[in-house]
C-alpha cells in the first residue's frame, strides 16, 4: 500500500496474492536456509526422505509459513514484520499493479466474450511426492492450451498461459 498509494484495493489484493504464493514462499525458505535445516535436523536414517521433502516447493512454502507464525508468537508483530518484508523483498519488487495470474486473465477475457472456460486433467504421472499433472483448457468451442506442473493448479495455470497466446484468441 505504501509502495503504490494510488493503486485500488482490488489490484493491491492481486499483488498481495502474487507475493504470498507458493513460489515466493519457497524462495524465502531457500534464502533463509530452511530446507537445509529440515534435512540436518532429521535423524540420519530419515535424511534421504527429508531431502525429498525439502525439494518440494509446497513443503518449503509451508516451512516459511510455520517460521513466520512461530516468530509472530515469539517475537511479536514488529520484529516479525520487518523480517517478513526483508524476506519477501524480491517478490514485492516484481509485484505490479494490474497483473493477474494466467487463469484469472483467461477467465476475464472469456467472460468479456461470454465464452465458457473448462479445465481437464489429462495425465498424472510419477510417484505421489513428485507427481506431474498435465491439464488442458478449452475456451468456448475452439481455443485450447495444455500445460504441465507439480500440482493440478500449476498445470492449469500453464494451460491457461498457453491458451492466452494461442492463435485466434478474440482478445
Amino acid at each position: 500500500m505504501r509502495l503504490h498509494p494510488s493503486v485500488d484495493e482490488g489490484d493491491l489484493s492481486w499483488m498481495r496474492q502474487a507475493v504470498v504464493a507458493r513460489d515466493p514462499c519457497a524462495a524465502a525458505a531457500d534464502v533463509a536456509g530452511l530446507p537445509d535445516a529440515l534435512v540436518s535436523g532429521a535423524p540420519p536414517a530419515r535424511r534421504d526422505a527429508a531431502r525429498e521433502l525439502a525439494a518440494q516447493p509446497t513443503v518449503r512454502a509451508a516451512l516459511t509459513e510455520a517460521v513466520i507464525g512461530a516468530a509472530w508468537l515469539d517475537l511479536g508483530p514488529g520484529e516479525t514484520r520487518a523480517a517478513v518484508l526483508e524476506a519477501f523483498a524480491p517478490a514485492i519488487a516484481v509485484a505490479a499493479p494490474g497483473t493477474r495470474d494466467p487463469k484469472t486473465t483467461l477467465q476475464e477475457r472469456a467472460a468479456r466474450h461470454r465464452l465458457e472456460v473448462a479445465y481437464e486433467v489429462i495425465a498424472a504421472e510419477g510417484p505421489p511426492q513428485r507427481r506431474v499433472f498435465t491439464s488442458r483448457v478449452r475456451v468456448g468451442a475452439g481455443i485450447t492450451g495444455e500445460g504441465a506442473g507439480p500440482s493440478k493448479q500449476a498445470s492449469e495455470q500453464a494451460a491457461a498461459a498457453q491458451a492466452l497466446v494461442a492463435d485466434g484468441w478474440p482478445g
